[in-house]
């Protein structure tokens, strides 16, 4: 049997990160298999804030993913930039079956679209040689973060299977305040956001997550619109319900978008 695997929550942050060395979350991104995680999983499923659809889907590519560059004005050099990662075909349709056993349904599929760079920025730091296979669910962001975290409780399952459940947003998104610059201090609503989040996960607080918009201070500030936040539900959903949640990185660039990522395990 697979070894169980954790699941995480990713900040991916702004797409030049793929590029700028500055940022500080690029470092811990690179370090993921020699200080994160030591297990190989045998594919990924990554639930990314850049895939919004208003019925659950699931990308079933046979062959390599396509690169999807969805972002617009940014240098050239991103948009030669490549991650090549098979697709994971069964696990998509392992996805979708879990889920429409939970009542999900229906749930779609669609096989012509790859990665979006929530899914291929921090993946090519991770897993750099893009040799893991990768299928992606998209969120609902009609619904709320109780749907999600129970889509995430139906995934559950995909853990003791080898695989990977990834979340990828931003633990702060309101790309209205964002400063150009990266040596500036985070602004105090965001940080008080970002600080409750962590206590509350930590403290095992998860009904207060789901219900964020109503129980965070600043939680409309943070996440004017929830696309960046509904994949962390997922990941700590499909931790499980004893699951425990671990701060495994914090950084800030422009003022307001914070990098905070977390682990979620389940003790055997």
């Amino acid at each position: 049997m697979a070894r169980k695997m954790d699941t995480f929550f990713l900040s991916h942050g702004s797409p030049t990160l793929s590029i700028d060395e500055s940022v500080p979350a690029r470092a811990f991104f690179k370090q993921w298999k020699s200080q994160v995680l030591d297990t190989i999983p045998r594919a990924i499923l990554m639930v990314s804030g850049h895939w919004e659809t208003s019925v659950p889907t699931v990308n079933v590519i046979s062959g390599p993913n396509d690169t999807i560059y969805d972002f617009y004005g940014f240098p050239k050099s991103m948009y030669k930039l490549k991650y090549p990662a098979p697709g994971a075909p069964d696990v998509a349709r392992r996805v979708k079956k879990l889920l429409q056993d939970a009542g999900f349904g229906p749930v779609k599929e669609d096989k012509t679209r790859g990665l979006d760079h929530g899914a291929w920025v921090p993946l090519m730091f991770m897993y750099p040689e893009a040799n893991i296979p990768v299928c992606q669910l998209s969120i609902q962001t009609e619904q709320d973060g109780t749907y999600h975290y129970n889509m995430g409780k139906a995934l559950a399952p995909l853990r003791d299977e080898g695989v990977l459940v990834l979340g990828s947003g931003s633990t702060t998104h309101n790309l209205r305040t964002i400063n150009r610059t990266n040596d500036t201090a985070p602004a105090k609503w965001a940080l008080e956001f970002d600080t409750w989040l962590t206590e509350s996960l930590i403290n095992g607080r998860y009904e207060d997550v789901n219900q964020y918009d109503k129980k965070a201070p600043n939680g409309k500030m943070a996440h004017p619109w929830p696309d960046h936040f509904y994949p962390l539900h997922v990941a700590l959903g499909a931790a499980g319900e004893k699951a425990k949640a671990e701060l495994i990185h914090s950084s800030w660039t422009n003022g307001t978008l914070s990098y905070s990522s977390y682990r979620f395990s389940t003790p055997n």
